[in-house]
């Protein structure tokens, strides 16, 4: 059974969009860099690690997330077509060209033109590969994908602001904020996401769903039992 397939059986992926994203936009092309392999490019055996449930390694102490992972993190997300939306922590760019696909399209019953996904990568080696990598699929050049190599915690002011966040490293809490879900959040995140939004990040080793009611106030879930690497922040 295809991956995909799996993860629509076991009830991972549901939402038809992100479905539709996971099956036009192909993991293979976002693993290590094909220079890496000479000009063969990605021998077989890499090109069927894609179809692999596993996070994987991508350099520079980063991986490419497990797919489960992002899929579960997809639908908490819930990306509509139009939406603008900052990827933190974007390494190979495969979050970001899914986010893409997805919102690049114009909702015709809202006032609004195709969405925007930025995406931030503070490693700029990686930001250059995921950049790259989005690139195969034309979202660059056709404005759908700004890839930026940044610090993520501090969000992207320039942009603000966004319809939802999502964050593929962890944040690992001081011991004073530990459990107070909200509280570990970066301000900037906080005061970048418009009236109604969503965050979805990694606190440490669980999954976190925080929607924001106003501008001091948000609903949050968590989600145990995951493994992610840690948000790499400027010192």
């Amino acid at each position: 059974m295809h991956l995909i397939d799996y993860l629509i059986q076991s009830g991972w992926l549901k939402t038809p969009e992100i479905i539709e994203a996971f099956r036009k936009i192909k993991r293979e092309d976002f693993l290590r860099p094909f220079e890496a392999f000479g000009e063969g490019g990605l021998p077989d055996e890499m090109k069927n690690m894609a179809e692999l449930n596993e996070a994987l390694p991508i350099g520079f102490g980063q991986t490419i997330s497990q797919p489960l992972t992002v899929a579960f993190m997809l639908e908490l997300l819930q990306p509509e077509a139009g939406e603008k939306i900052l990827d933190v922590g974007a390494g190979s760019g495969w979050t970001s060209a899914l986010l893409a696909f997805i919102v690049r399209h114009k909702q015709s019953n809202k006032n609004i033109g195709g969405g925007k996904v930025i995406a931030l990568e503070l490693v700029p080696q990686l930001a250059e590969f995921g950049r790259r990598n989005v690139a195969k699929y034309n979202f660059i050049e056709k404005g759908f994908v700004e890839f930026i190599s940044a610090d993520g915690s501090r969000g992207y002011e320039k942009e603000a602001p966004y319809d939802k966040i999502l964050a593929s490293a962890a944040i690992y809490p001081d011991n004073q904020a530990k459990g107070r879900g909200a509280a570990n959040l970066p301000e900037s995140w906080k005061e970048q996401l418009k009236t109604g939004g969503r965050i979805v990040c990694p606190i440490e080793s669980s999954v976190w769903l925080f929607v924001k009611k106003s501008a001091d106030e948000f609903e949050k879930k968590e989600f145990p039992g995951f493994v992610f690497v840690p948000l790499i922040q400027k010192q």
